[in-house]
Protein backbone atom coordinates (compact mmCIF):
# COMPACT_ATOMS: atom_id res chain seq x y z
CA UNK A 1 0.00 0.00 0.00
CA UNK A 2 1.14 3.36 -0.91
CA UNK A 3 2.55 6.05 1.77
CA UNK A 4 -0.08 8.49 2.56
CA UNK A 5 0.62 12.19 1.00
CA UNK A 6 -1.17 15.30 1.67
CA UNK A 7 -1.49 18.71 -0.70
CA UNK A 8 -0.21 21.68 0.51
CA UNK A 9 -2.22 24.33 0.96
CA UNK A 10 -1.37 26.00 -3.01
CA UNK A 11 -1.46 22.66 -4.34
CA UNK A 12 -5.01 21.76 -3.19
CA UNK A 13 -6.60 24.96 -4.30
CA UNK A 14 -4.87 24.33 -7.77
CA UNK A 15 -5.75 21.04 -8.00
CA UNK A 16 -9.31 21.39 -7.29
CA UNK A 17 -9.52 24.57 -9.18
CA UNK A 18 -7.87 23.16 -12.07
CA UNK A 19 -10.90 20.12 -11.90
CA UNK A 20 -13.83 22.79 -11.75
CA UNK A 21 -11.85 25.31 -14.79
CA UNK A 22 -11.99 22.71 -17.56
CA UNK A 23 -15.61 20.93 -16.82
CA UNK A 24 -16.78 23.99 -16.97
CA UNK A 25 -15.28 27.40 -17.11
CA UNK A 26 -13.77 27.52 -20.38
CA UNK A 27 -15.82 24.85 -21.77
CA UNK A 28 -19.02 24.91 -20.58
CA UNK A 29 -19.63 28.74 -19.13
CA UNK A 30 -19.50 31.33 -22.05
CA UNK A 31 -21.85 29.04 -24.40
CA UNK A 32 -24.14 28.22 -21.78
CA UNK A 33 -24.00 32.44 -21.11
CA UNK A 34 -23.98 33.09 -24.69
CA UNK A 35 -27.38 31.12 -25.13
CA UNK A 36 -29.13 32.75 -22.15
CA UNK A 37 -28.46 36.64 -22.75
CA UNK A 38 -25.06 37.16 -21.26
CA UNK A 39 -24.42 39.74 -17.81
CA UNK A 40 -27.29 39.17 -15.68
CA UNK A 41 -27.15 35.46 -16.58
CA UNK A 42 -23.51 35.53 -15.20
CA UNK A 43 -25.10 37.55 -11.33
CA UNK A 44 -27.55 34.69 -11.48
CA UNK A 45 -25.04 32.30 -12.02
CA UNK A 46 -22.44 33.61 -9.23
CA UNK A 47 -25.55 34.22 -6.86
CA UNK A 48 -26.49 30.58 -7.51
CA UNK A 49 -22.66 29.33 -6.31
CA UNK A 50 -23.10 30.92 -3.08
CA UNK A 51 -27.10 29.22 -2.51
CA UNK A 52 -25.52 26.10 -3.78
CA UNK A 53 -22.17 25.35 -4.93
CA UNK A 54 -20.22 26.37 -2.05
CA UNK A 55 -22.37 24.77 0.55
CA UNK A 56 -22.08 21.52 -1.26
CA UNK A 57 -18.46 21.79 -1.77
CA UNK A 58 -17.96 22.51 1.98
CA UNK A 59 -20.34 19.69 2.56
CA UNK A 60 -18.14 17.26 0.41
CA UNK A 61 -15.03 18.41 2.19
CA UNK A 62 -16.18 17.82 5.35
CA UNK A 63 -16.77 13.92 4.23
CA UNK A 64 -13.16 13.65 2.82
CA UNK A 65 -11.36 15.70 5.81
CA UNK A 66 -13.15 14.08 8.56
CA UNK A 67 -12.83 10.34 7.39
CA UNK A 68 -9.29 10.80 5.62
CA UNK A 69 -10.83 7.98 3.62
CA UNK A 70 -12.04 7.08 -0.27
CA UNK A 71 -15.34 7.91 -1.73
CA UNK A 72 -16.96 4.72 -0.45
CA UNK A 73 -15.43 4.38 2.98
CA UNK A 74 -15.46 8.39 3.42
CA UNK A 75 -19.64 7.53 3.97
CA UNK A 76 -19.22 4.11 5.95
CA UNK A 77 -16.83 5.65 8.42
CA UNK A 78 -18.79 8.75 9.36
CA UNK A 79 -22.15 7.36 9.22
CA UNK A 80 -23.24 5.76 12.38
CA UNK A 81 -25.77 3.65 10.76
CA UNK A 82 -26.30 2.11 7.24
CA UNK A 83 -22.96 2.08 6.61
CA UNK A 84 -23.24 -0.41 3.55
CA UNK A 85 -26.26 2.31 2.11
CA UNK A 86 -24.25 4.85 2.70
CA UNK A 87 -21.72 3.09 1.29
CA UNK A 88 -23.44 2.51 -2.01
CA UNK A 89 -23.58 6.40 -2.41
CA UNK A 90 -19.93 7.05 -1.82
CA UNK A 91 -19.24 4.44 -5.08
CA UNK A 92 -22.43 5.87 -7.33
CA UNK A 93 -20.13 9.50 -7.08
CA UNK A 94 -17.02 7.50 -7.91
CA UNK A 95 -18.08 5.39 -10.53
CA UNK A 96 -19.71 8.93 -12.00
CA UNK A 97 -16.20 10.35 -12.16
CA UNK A 98 -14.91 7.54 -13.71
CA UNK A 99 -17.51 7.26 -16.66
CA UNK A 100 -17.47 10.80 -17.17
CA UNK A 101 -13.42 11.05 -17.42
CA UNK A 102 -14.23 8.22 -20.55
CA UNK A 103 -15.75 10.47 -22.67
CA UNK A 104 -14.51 13.60 -21.38
CA UNK A 105 -10.93 12.24 -22.58
CA UNK A 106 -12.72 11.56 -25.92
CA UNK A 107 -13.53 15.08 -25.75
CA UNK A 108 -10.02 15.96 -25.00
CA UNK A 109 -8.67 14.37 -27.90
CA UNK A 110 -10.89 16.70 -30.13
CA UNK A 111 -8.72 19.57 -28.99
CA UNK A 112 -5.72 17.83 -29.25
CA UNK A 113 -6.63 17.41 -32.77
CA UNK A 114 -7.82 21.34 -32.73
CA UNK A 115 -4.40 21.96 -31.23
CA UNK A 116 -2.81 20.63 -34.51
CA UNK A 117 -4.48 22.16 -36.88
CA UNK A 118 -3.82 25.56 -35.23
CA UNK A 119 -0.54 24.81 -36.48
CA UNK A 120 -1.55 24.89 -40.50
CA UNK A 121 -3.96 26.36 -42.47
CA UNK A 122 -7.41 27.29 -40.54
CA UNK A 123 -10.98 26.76 -42.41
CA UNK A 124 -12.09 30.39 -43.48
CA UNK A 125 -15.74 29.78 -43.17
CA UNK A 126 -18.58 28.16 -41.49
CA UNK A 127 -19.38 26.24 -44.24
CA UNK A 128 -15.73 24.48 -44.36
CA UNK A 129 -15.34 24.65 -40.73
CA UNK A 130 -18.43 22.82 -39.77
CA UNK A 131 -17.56 19.87 -42.54
CA UNK A 132 -14.42 19.46 -41.01
CA UNK A 133 -15.82 19.20 -37.71
CA UNK A 134 -18.48 16.67 -38.68
CA UNK A 135 -15.98 14.53 -40.98
CA UNK A 136 -13.49 14.49 -38.13
CA UNK A 137 -16.27 13.19 -35.81
CA UNK A 138 -18.35 10.70 -37.95
CA UNK A 139 -15.93 9.12 -40.09
CA UNK A 140 -12.22 9.92 -38.82
CA UNK A 141 -12.22 7.07 -36.11
CA UNK A 142 -8.71 6.68 -36.54
CA UNK A 143 -7.52 10.54 -35.11
CA UNK A 144 -9.96 10.23 -32.94
CA UNK A 145 -8.76 6.94 -31.42
CA UNK A 146 -4.84 8.43 -32.01
CA UNK A 147 -5.76 11.74 -29.97
CA UNK A 148 -8.34 10.17 -27.23
CA UNK A 149 -5.17 7.82 -26.84
CA UNK A 150 -2.47 10.50 -26.35
CA UNK A 151 -4.51 12.26 -23.53
CA UNK A 152 -5.37 8.66 -21.53
CA UNK A 153 -1.66 8.40 -21.75
CA UNK A 154 -0.62 11.27 -20.33
CA UNK A 155 -3.79 11.09 -17.44
CA UNK A 156 -2.37 8.55 -16.63
CA UNK A 157 1.43 8.89 -16.62
CA UNK A 158 0.40 11.94 -14.05
CA UNK A 159 -1.82 9.85 -11.69
CA UNK A 160 1.15 6.91 -11.43
CA UNK A 161 3.04 9.66 -9.86
CA UNK A 162 0.71 10.17 -6.69
CA UNK A 163 -0.65 13.01 -5.42
CA UNK A 164 2.66 15.23 -4.47
CA UNK A 165 4.75 14.40 -7.64
CA UNK A 166 1.50 13.79 -10.31
CA UNK A 167 -1.10 15.30 -9.12
CA UNK A 168 -0.21 18.71 -7.21
CA UNK A 169 3.14 19.03 -9.05
CA UNK A 170 1.02 18.82 -12.81
CA UNK A 171 -1.55 21.24 -11.08
CA UNK A 172 1.02 24.03 -9.75
CA UNK A 173 2.40 23.86 -13.12
CA UNK A 174 -0.49 24.09 -15.81
CA UNK A 175 -3.12 25.90 -13.97
CA UNK A 176 -0.98 29.29 -13.74
CA UNK A 177 0.15 28.73 -17.32
CA UNK A 178 -3.30 28.46 -18.19
CA UNK A 179 -4.20 31.91 -16.14
CA UNK A 180 -1.25 33.35 -17.84
CA UNK A 181 -2.26 32.11 -21.64
CA UNK A 182 -5.98 33.68 -20.60
CA UNK A 183 -4.56 36.92 -19.60
CA UNK A 184 -2.09 37.36 -22.70
CA UNK A 185 -5.09 36.97 -25.09
CA UNK A 186 -7.77 39.01 -22.88
CA UNK A 187 -4.74 42.18 -23.42
CA UNK A 188 -4.61 40.86 -27.40
CA UNK A 189 -8.83 41.29 -27.07
CA UNK A 190 -8.61 45.12 -25.69
CA UNK A 191 -6.94 45.85 -28.94
CA UNK A 192 -10.23 44.65 -30.98
CA UNK A 193 -13.59 46.60 -31.52
CA UNK A 194 -15.45 43.72 -30.45
CA UNK A 195 -13.71 43.53 -26.99
CA UNK A 196 -16.53 46.29 -25.79
CA UNK A 197 -19.50 44.62 -27.18
CA UNK A 198 -18.09 41.30 -25.24
CA UNK A 199 -17.69 43.53 -22.28
CA UNK A 200 -21.24 45.11 -22.48
CA UNK A 201 -22.39 42.03 -22.71
CA UNK A 202 -20.90 39.96 -19.82
CA UNK A 203 -20.67 42.85 -17.76
CA UNK A 204 -23.68 44.92 -17.69
CA UNK A 205 -26.68 43.50 -16.49
CA UNK A 206 -30.24 43.24 -18.51
CA UNK A 207 -32.48 41.60 -16.50
CA UNK A 208 -35.15 41.51 -19.29
CA UNK A 209 -32.82 38.44 -20.36
CA UNK A 210 -33.82 36.63 -17.19
CA UNK A 211 -36.48 33.87 -17.83
CA UNK A 212 -37.42 30.67 -15.57
CA UNK A 213 -35.24 28.36 -17.86
CA UNK A 214 -32.33 31.08 -16.63
CA UNK A 215 -32.48 29.98 -12.92
CA UNK A 216 -32.15 26.24 -13.80
CA UNK A 217 -29.46 26.77 -16.21
CA UNK A 218 -27.62 29.01 -13.62
CA UNK A 219 -28.32 26.24 -10.78
CA UNK A 220 -27.18 23.56 -12.74
CA UNK A 221 -24.11 25.25 -14.15
CA UNK A 222 -23.03 26.37 -10.62
CA UNK A 223 -23.34 22.85 -9.18
CA UNK A 224 -21.24 21.24 -12.31
CA UNK A 225 -18.81 24.13 -12.63
CA UNK A 226 -17.50 23.05 -9.51
CA UNK A 227 -17.08 19.27 -9.80
CA UNK A 228 -19.96 18.04 -7.04
CA UNK A 229 -21.26 14.86 -6.82
CA UNK A 230 -18.60 13.20 -8.26
CA UNK A 231 -16.23 12.12 -6.07
CA UNK A 232 -13.20 15.03 -6.64
CA UNK A 233 -13.41 16.88 -3.89
CA UNK A 234 -13.98 14.16 -1.20
CA UNK A 235 -10.84 12.35 -2.52
CA UNK A 236 -8.89 15.05 -2.79
CA UNK A 237 -9.81 16.78 0.44
CA UNK A 238 -8.62 13.13 2.56
CA UNK A 239 -5.67 14.50 1.22
CA UNK A 240 -5.63 17.78 3.12
CA UNK A 241 -3.08 18.76 5.21
CA UNK A 242 -4.31 20.13 8.90
CA UNK A 243 -3.01 23.71 8.59
CA UNK A 244 -5.25 24.31 5.81
CA UNK A 245 -8.14 27.17 5.89
CA UNK A 246 -10.66 25.34 5.02
CA UNK A 247 -12.89 28.29 4.34
CA UNK A 248 -10.69 30.51 2.83
CA UNK A 249 -9.96 27.33 0.27
CA UNK A 250 -13.45 26.96 -1.07
CA UNK A 251 -13.48 30.60 -1.58
CA UNK A 252 -10.30 31.04 -3.68
CA UNK A 253 -11.35 27.79 -5.66
CA UNK A 254 -14.94 29.40 -6.51
CA UNK A 255 -12.93 32.70 -7.02
CA UNK A 256 -10.27 31.19 -9.25
CA UNK A 257 -13.22 29.24 -10.79
CA UNK A 258 -15.11 32.74 -11.67
CA UNK A 259 -12.49 34.98 -12.63
CA UNK A 260 -11.09 32.28 -15.38
CA UNK A 261 -14.87 31.82 -16.99
CA UNK A 262 -14.95 35.52 -16.96
CA UNK A 263 -11.67 35.96 -18.75
CA UNK A 264 -12.85 32.98 -21.06
CA UNK A 265 -16.05 34.47 -22.03
CA UNK A 266 -14.28 38.20 -22.64
CA UNK A 267 -11.73 36.57 -24.69
CA UNK A 268 -14.22 34.56 -27.15
CA UNK A 269 -17.23 36.94 -27.28
CA UNK A 270 -14.80 39.24 -28.28
CA UNK A 271 -14.14 36.75 -31.14
CA UNK A 272 -17.50 37.00 -31.69
CA UNK A 273 -18.94 40.51 -32.11
CA UNK A 274 -15.21 41.14 -34.12
CA UNK A 275 -16.58 39.22 -36.47
CA UNK A 276 -20.10 39.61 -36.19
CA UNK A 277 -21.24 35.50 -35.12
CA UNK A 278 -23.85 34.61 -32.79
CA UNK A 279 -23.22 34.24 -29.01
CA UNK A 280 -25.60 30.95 -28.25
CA UNK A 281 -24.01 28.96 -30.99
CA UNK A 282 -23.45 25.69 -28.08
CA UNK A 283 -20.58 23.63 -28.28
CA UNK A 284 -20.08 24.22 -31.82
CA UNK A 285 -18.80 27.42 -30.67
CA UNK A 286 -15.16 26.29 -29.74
CA UNK A 287 -15.44 23.65 -32.47
CA UNK A 288 -16.35 25.01 -35.46
CA UNK A 289 -17.14 29.17 -34.89
CA UNK A 290 -13.66 29.58 -33.02
CA UNK A 291 -10.96 28.50 -35.81
CA UNK A 292 -12.84 30.36 -38.21
CA UNK A 293 -12.56 33.29 -36.46
CA UNK A 294 -9.18 33.02 -35.64
CA UNK A 295 -8.34 32.50 -40.20
CA UNK A 296 -9.57 35.55 -40.45
CA UNK A 297 -6.66 37.05 -38.29
CA UNK A 298 -3.94 35.33 -40.66
CA UNK A 299 -0.50 34.05 -38.55
CA UNK A 300 -1.78 35.88 -35.46
CA UNK A 301 -4.87 34.27 -35.32
CA UNK A 302 -2.80 31.11 -35.65
CA UNK A 303 -0.67 31.87 -32.72
CA UNK A 304 -4.13 32.51 -30.57
CA UNK A 305 -5.62 29.66 -32.03
CA UNK A 306 -2.35 27.74 -30.97
CA UNK A 307 -2.53 29.25 -26.84
CA UNK A 308 -6.21 29.06 -26.94
CA UNK A 309 -6.50 24.92 -27.36
CA UNK A 310 -3.44 24.57 -25.37
CA UNK A 311 -4.87 26.52 -22.59
CA UNK A 312 -8.19 24.65 -23.25
CA UNK A 313 -6.15 21.43 -23.22
CA UNK A 314 -4.69 22.03 -19.93
CA UNK A 315 -8.09 22.85 -17.92
CA UNK A 316 -8.94 19.92 -19.68
CA UNK A 317 -6.37 17.01 -18.82
CA UNK A 318 -6.54 18.77 -14.56
CA UNK A 319 -10.39 17.58 -14.97
CA UNK A 320 -9.49 14.27 -16.27
CA UNK A 321 -7.00 13.59 -13.73
CA UNK A 322 -9.05 14.79 -10.53
CA UNK A 323 -11.83 12.21 -11.74
CA UNK A 324 -9.87 9.28 -12.49
CA UNK A 325 -8.10 9.75 -9.40
CA UNK A 326 -11.52 8.86 -7.05
CA UNK A 327 -11.58 4.97 -8.21
CA UNK A 328 -8.07 4.31 -8.27
CA UNK A 329 -7.28 5.69 -4.76
CA UNK A 330 -10.41 3.55 -3.61
CA UNK A 331 -8.57 0.62 -4.78
CA UNK A 332 -5.50 0.97 -3.16
CA UNK A 333 -6.84 1.88 0.12
CA UNK A 334 -9.53 -1.26 0.19
CA UNK A 335 -7.33 -3.74 -1.85
CA UNK A 336 -3.97 -2.50 -0.16
CA UNK A 337 -2.00 -2.87 -3.88
CA UNK A 338 -0.26 -0.18 -5.76
CA UNK A 339 -1.22 2.60 -7.59
CA UNK A 340 0.22 1.28 -11.14
CA UNK A 341 -2.19 -1.90 -10.56
CA UNK A 342 -4.94 0.27 -9.87
CA UNK A 343 -4.40 2.41 -12.29
CA UNK A 344 -4.46 -0.49 -14.73
CA UNK A 345 -8.13 -1.85 -12.99
CA UNK A 346 -9.54 1.49 -13.60
CA UNK A 347 -7.67 2.27 -17.42
CA UNK A 348 -8.61 -0.84 -19.00
CA UNK A 349 -12.38 -0.20 -18.16
CA UNK A 350 -12.00 3.70 -19.13
CA UNK A 351 -10.34 3.32 -22.25
CA UNK A 352 -12.80 0.91 -23.01
CA UNK A 353 -15.69 3.07 -22.56
CA UNK A 354 -13.73 5.51 -24.62
CA UNK A 355 -13.49 3.44 -27.41
CA UNK A 356 -17.17 2.70 -27.33
CA UNK A 357 -18.16 6.51 -26.96
CA UNK A 358 -15.54 7.14 -30.18
CA UNK A 359 -17.86 4.60 -32.63
CA UNK A 360 -20.78 5.58 -31.12
CA UNK A 361 -20.58 9.13 -33.13
CA UNK A 362 -18.65 6.98 -36.72
CA UNK A 363 -21.24 6.42 -39.63
CA UNK A 364 -22.46 2.74 -39.92
CA UNK A 365 -21.71 1.96 -36.72
CA UNK A 366 -22.91 3.98 -33.18
CA UNK A 367 -26.39 3.00 -34.44
CA UNK A 368 -25.88 -0.67 -33.70
CA UNK A 369 -25.16 -0.04 -30.11
CA UNK A 370 -28.14 2.92 -28.67
CA UNK A 371 -29.32 2.21 -25.34
CA UNK A 372 -32.92 3.88 -25.02
CA UNK A 373 -32.43 5.52 -28.36
CA UNK A 374 -29.28 7.26 -27.64
CA UNK A 375 -25.84 6.94 -28.90
CA UNK A 376 -23.78 5.46 -26.40
CA UNK A 377 -21.85 8.82 -25.65
CA UNK A 378 -24.88 10.62 -25.25
CA UNK A 379 -26.28 7.94 -23.03
CA UNK A 380 -23.42 8.36 -20.84
CA UNK A 381 -23.80 12.13 -20.67
CA UNK A 382 -27.00 12.43 -20.27
CA UNK A 383 -27.55 9.53 -17.03
CA UNK A 384 -24.03 11.35 -15.74
CA UNK A 385 -25.28 14.81 -15.91
CA UNK A 386 -28.70 14.48 -15.42
CA UNK A 387 -29.05 12.07 -12.92
CA UNK A 388 -25.91 10.22 -11.36
CA UNK A 389 -24.00 13.77 -10.60
CA UNK A 390 -27.61 15.87 -8.74
CA UNK A 391 -28.26 12.09 -7.19
CA UNK A 392 -24.70 12.72 -5.86
CA UNK A 393 -25.25 15.80 -4.88
CA UNK A 394 -28.26 15.35 -2.73
CA UNK A 395 -26.78 12.25 -1.20
CA UNK A 396 -23.41 14.40 0.10
CA UNK A 397 -25.77 17.30 1.15
CA UNK A 398 -27.92 15.06 3.28
CA UNK A 399 -25.10 13.35 4.71
CA UNK A 400 -23.37 15.91 5.96
CA UNK A 401 -26.36 17.88 7.27
CA UNK A 402 -28.31 14.70 8.72
CA UNK A 403 -25.80 11.95 8.95
CA UNK A 404 -22.79 13.54 10.11
CA UNK A 405 -22.90 14.79 14.20
CA UNK A 406 -23.12 18.60 13.70
CA UNK A 407 -20.56 18.90 16.59
CA UNK A 408 -18.01 17.25 14.35
CA UNK A 409 -18.91 19.58 11.70
CA UNK A 410 -18.78 22.43 13.70
CA UNK A 411 -15.50 21.70 15.37
CA UNK A 412 -13.89 21.20 12.11
CA UNK A 413 -15.11 25.06 10.77
CA UNK A 414 -15.46 27.10 13.35
CA UNK A 415 -11.96 27.96 13.42
CA UNK A 416 -11.95 29.09 9.87
CA UNK A 417 -15.88 30.91 9.27
CA UNK A 418 -17.09 31.36 12.86
CA UNK A 419 -20.67 30.46 14.41
CA UNK A 420 -22.43 33.23 12.06
CA UNK A 421 -21.61 31.49 9.10
CA UNK A 422 -21.39 28.14 10.13
CA UNK A 423 -25.05 28.50 10.99
CA UNK A 424 -25.92 29.94 7.42
CA UNK A 425 -24.13 26.75 5.61
CA UNK A 426 -25.68 24.39 8.09
CA UNK A 427 -29.31 25.82 7.40
CA UNK A 428 -28.77 25.58 3.37
CA UNK A 429 -27.09 21.98 3.60
CA UNK A 430 -29.85 20.50 5.26
CA UNK A 431 -32.96 22.78 4.07
CA UNK A 432 -32.13 24.99 1.05
CA UNK A 433 -29.21 22.90 -0.91
CA UNK A 434 -31.46 18.98 -1.00
CA UNK A 435 -34.12 20.97 -2.79
CA UNK A 436 -32.73 22.77 -5.02
CA UNK A 437 -30.55 20.03 -6.80
CA UNK A 438 -33.68 18.11 -6.46
CA UNK A 439 -35.62 20.89 -8.79
CA UNK A 440 -32.14 20.98 -10.90
CA UNK A 441 -32.85 17.05 -11.76
CA UNK A 442 -36.48 17.29 -12.00
CA UNK A 443 -36.38 20.27 -14.54
CA UNK A 444 -33.35 18.12 -16.65
CA UNK A 445 -35.45 14.99 -16.79
CA UNK A 446 -38.71 15.99 -17.54
CA UNK A 447 -39.44 19.87 -18.36
CA UNK A 448 -35.89 20.52 -20.02
CA UNK A 449 -35.83 21.09 -23.72
CA UNK A 450 -33.48 18.92 -25.71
Amino acid sequence: MEKKEYFGKIGYVLAVAGSAVGLGAIWKFPYVVGANGGSAFVLLYIFMCALVAIPVFLAELSIGKLSESDAINSFRKLAVKHKRLWGYVGGMTMVTAAVISSYYLVIIGWVLKYLTLSFGLLPSDMNSSSGLFVEFLTKDWVSQFVFFAIAFGICILILSRGVKSGIEKISVWMMPALFLMLIFMLFYSFSMDGFGKAAQFLLIPDFSKITLDSFFFALGLAFFTMSLGMAVIITYSASLSDDTNLFKSTLSVVAINIIVAIIAGLVIFTFVFEYDATPGQGVGLVFMSLPTLFSNLGFTGNVLAVMFFIALSFAALTSAISIIEPFTFFLIREFGISRIKSLTFVGVGIFVLGILCIFANIEGVGEHYKIFDKDFFTFLDYTAEKILLPLGGIGGAIFAGYVIKKEALYTLFKPYMGDFIFKIWYTLIRFVVPVCVAIIMINALFFAKG
